[in-house]
């Protein structure tokens, strides 16, 4: 009887724990048939106490300083910068020096933020410091950064057209690349549209996590292009987020400015907006100008790339002061094209039929991001490309810039180099194409 009963309770807890096994099962399996949920930009880039979107700039001189803004949650009340002479070891921290930073409030569509900015002045030049941002409490990592040098001296920086669109997906190779390729560059240039929608937090968001750290070791240096505005003004992220020179127009500060670094004078110009007004102040920056070498920066291109597309305006208000101060290179975007010209000069019609070929700038349109357009081929194109993310790699030592234009593969596509002649004449031009088709889409 014993034994029967036994048996019974046996079977009973033996059904009983396959019921329980396959509830468990289908349950698995229920969770397993379950679609994932897209994570959204709010939960992505939500600021926290901890410092992000870390971003290294200059507002003064590059031998001498550098600044750094960054944003937190508006639980944070206070934004410290910590500084040192980078050592071997980790006994710098011994003596690092704290300076306070400024403060504005933002309010994004993801809530209120703080944003803060830190100068470093008093610098020593060709100097390796290491610094990091915090409220006291919660800091960022320590991150290296070397100062200019006082004088011409080599150096080497990067040029992207238009990110734009889908950045964290498509840009973040090509950023990362150029890192890669030109690993030590004095700066990364932008010539606009960064991101798509003017003020969304998410894609700025995007664009700070695509480049990552880079952002904050590598001197960021940007023009705004046309989506950077929005009602004819510019995005309510682009002051905080950068702090550039307030050399400019007053009415364009930190939109339109310049940097002398190591014998070159880079100007950035707002192609938006007030043309005339940024044109004066242009004809007093290139007047007064010592170093050897000027290259220019803005997003709309005095000789367009893309079909059906032309900016007379600019080309008639800037390219004669151009032509006047023998600009050496203007670098621009916006046509989500590539095109490099050779020398040109305002003595070119308007589609860019060279007369001269002796005398003038070299101007290059490209894009770093996915977004592509059709190539309206003209005459004054000595490279053209569709459908190709680039980077450009530009090297200035002495007498001689030198160019490279490199896909998202790091593959070279176009190259040439500038040799300064005596004073009275134009530079020299030294085309190095590479021998490798040009990257069209097949004729209709």
């Amino acid at each position: 009887m014993k034994s029967k009963l036994s048996l019974t309770l046996f079977c009973l807890s033996l059904i009983g724990l396959c019921g329980f096994l396959t509830s468990t099962v289908n349950a698995h399996e229920e969770d397993h048939e379950k679609k994932p949920v897209a994570v959204t930009h709010k939960q992505r880039y939500t600021a926290t106490a901890m410092p992000d979107r870390i971003l290294l700039s200059w507002q003064h001189n590059p031998a001498t300083s550098f600044s750094v803004t960054w944003r937190t949650d508006t639980t944070v009340n206070v934004g410290l910068g910590e500084i040192a002479i980078a050592t071997d070891g980790p006994k710098f921290t011994s003596k690092k020096t704290t300076v306070k930073a400024t403060r504005v409030t933002y309010k994004p569509e993801f809530g209120e933020v703080h944003h803060y900015t830190v100068t470093f002045i008093g610098l020593k030049p060709e100097t390796q410091y290491v610094y990091r941002v915090g409220d006291g409490v919660n800091h960022s990592e320590w991150i290296q950064v070397t100062t200019a040098a006082n004088q011409p001296k080599p150096f080497r920086f990067v040029y992207f057209g238009d990110s734009q669109n889908s950045v964290l997906s498509m840009w973040s190779r090509v950023v990362r690349q150029s890192y890669k390729d030109a690993p030590k560059s004095a700066f990364f240039l932008h010539a606009g549209d960064l991101v798509n929608n003017t003020n969304s937090d998410g894609e700025w968001g995007e664009w700070f996590q695509a480049g990552g750290f880079i952002h904050s070791n590598t001197p960021v240096v940007a023009c705004p292009g046309n989506h950077e505005y929005a009602s004819n003004k510019v995005s309510n992220h682009w002051r905080p987020t950068f702090a550039f020179p307030e050399n400019g127009p007053e009415t364009l500060q930190e939109t339109a400015y310049y940097i002398d670094y190591q014998g070159m004078r880079l100007v950035v110009l707002n192609s938006n907006e007030q043309l005339d007004e940024q044109a004066q102040w242009l004809e007093s920056v290139l007047k007064d100008n010592p170093q050897k070498w000027t290259v220019v920066c803005h997003h709309h291109p005095i000789y367009s790339s893309s079909e059906g597309r032309d900016n007379p305006a600019l080309r008639d208000t800037w390219q004669p002061i151009y032509d006047k101060h023998k600009v050496d290179l203007v670098l621009q975007g916006h046509d989500h094209t590539y095109a490099r010209s050779g020398l040109m000069t305002w003595q070119n019609v308007p589609k860019g039929v060279t007369t001269r070929t002796d005398i003038g700038t070299v101007y290059v349109v490209s894009v770093s991001g996915p977004k592509m357009y059709n190539l309206g081929r003209r005459p004054f194109m000595k490279r053209g490309a569709e459908d190709t993310q680039l980077f450009q790699v530009i090297d200035v030592d002495g007498d001689e810039i030198h160019y490279e234009a490199r896909t998202a593969r790091g593959l070279l596509y176009d190259a040439f180099t500038l040799k300064k002649q005596a004073a009275d004449k134009a530079n020299l031009l030294i085309e190095q194409v590479p021998d490798t088709p040009e990257r069209l889409r097949p004729e209709k």
